[in-house]
C-alpha cells in the first residue's frame, strides 16, 4: 500500500523576529475588500514556526507548511527560505 502524506496548509511570509530559539515569528498578509464601503484593506496575522537549524534572520521571506502541535502556539514549520535579507550596518568600526 502506498504512504500517503497528509495534505498541509503552506503559507509565505515575512521573517518579523528571530529572537527565540529555534522558533520565528512570521508575518503573512493578505488584501480584503471592506465589507461596507467596498475599499481594498491589507489585512495581516501573525504565525509561530519552528526553525531547526535557527538558519532565519529578520526580513527573510520564507515558505512553512502546517504540522502538528509543537509548543502551545507553535503549529508550523519552516519548509524553505524564499528569499534572503539583506544584512546592513556592514562592519562596525572600534574606537581605540
Amino acid at each position: 500500500m502506498e504512504a500517503k502524506t497528509p495534505h498541509r496548509k503552506m503559507k509565505i511570509g515575512i521573517v518579523v523576529s528571530d529572537k527565540m530559539e529555534k522558533t520565528i515569528s512570521v508575518r503573512v498578509t493578505r488584501h480584503a475588500m471592506h465589507p461596507v464601503y467596498g475599499k481594498r484593506i491589507i489585512k495581516s496575522k501573525k504565525f509561530l514556526v519552528h526553525d531547526a537549524e535557527n538558519a532565519c534572520r529578520m526580513g527573510d521571506r520564507v515558505q512553512f507548511a502546517e504540522t502538528r502541535p509543537m509548543s502551545k502556539n507553535k503549529r508550523w514549520t519552516l519548509v524553505k527560505i524564499i528569499e534572503r535579507a539583506p544584512i546592513l550596518g556592514g562592519s562596525v568600526e572600534e574606537d581605540v
